[in-house]
């Protein structure tokens, strides 16, 4: 694992955004506080936290809208500066986190974190050989709708671990904002993974319906 955070972590609030451990997203940075963060973070930890937006954010997104509590520490993995003075990123995430305390509002937040690790389990376990298989199959059923509910292709690494699958699948999916951050918030990859499986398998394969939110930016 990468180094874990020390000192407050900046804190990018969006709206539909949900990051898990081990997963990777790419956003574009182009708002001023936000590239103020980024440049802070590459002279620091190198880290940020991604953190999902509250209902009815928009009347205050200017200002300090309100955000869930559990996000995701995140590490950077590419930082591609632009010409315009903006970002491409790619994050990866590093571990769950609880929000605790706001350290700083301006010009961007940053928080104190609780870190959330997960709760240990055997790779070996032939229980987690079973849910790997019983979720990858459900997934692979449900590859057909393509965009209509992946928001990227649910591709972990080669001979990834059993958490990284979960979490890979779970991040790519446009299951509902408070499906995925229930998801964040289970400890036990077992029971995120079996919860995930029964997520998949309810859902109904009928007309599309547009994404949340466009990941993608910022």
């Amino acid at each position: 694992m990468a180094n874990l955070p020390k000192r407050p972590v900046p804190v990018f609030p969006l709206p539909g955004v949900v990051l898990f451990p081990n997963a990777v997203m790419p956003l574009h940075i182009f708002e001023l506080r936000y590239r103020t963060m980024v440049r802070d973070a590459l002279s620091g930890e190198r880290m940020i936290a991604l953190a999902t937006l509250k209902p009815g954010w928009e009347a205050d997104y200017q200002g300090s809208p309100a955000f869930h509590e559990i996000g995701c520490v995140a590490e950077f993995e590419e930082v591609n500066w632009l010409p315009n003075d903006c970002y491409d990123l790619r994050l990866r995430g590093v571990i769950r986190a609880r929000f605790t305390k706001v350290a700083r509002e301006f010009p961007y937040r940053a928080c104190e974190v609780e870190l959330m690790r997960s709760s240990p389990y055997d790779e070996d376990d032939p229980l987690a050989g079973m849910e790997r298989e019983a979720l990858l199959e459900t997934t692979r059923a449900l590859l057909p709708l393509g965009e209509r509910f992946w928001t990227s292709p649910p591709l972990a690494p080669q001979g990834a671990d059993f958490e990284t699958i979960v979490n890979t699948i779970a991040q790519a999916s446009r299951l509902p904002t408070e499906a995925r951050l229930e998801l964040l918030g289970i400890d036990s990859v077992f029971d995120r993974a079996r919860r995930l499986h029964e997520l998949l398998e309810n859902i109904s394969i009928g007309p599309a319906s547009p994404p949340e939110s466009d990941l993608g930016r910022n």
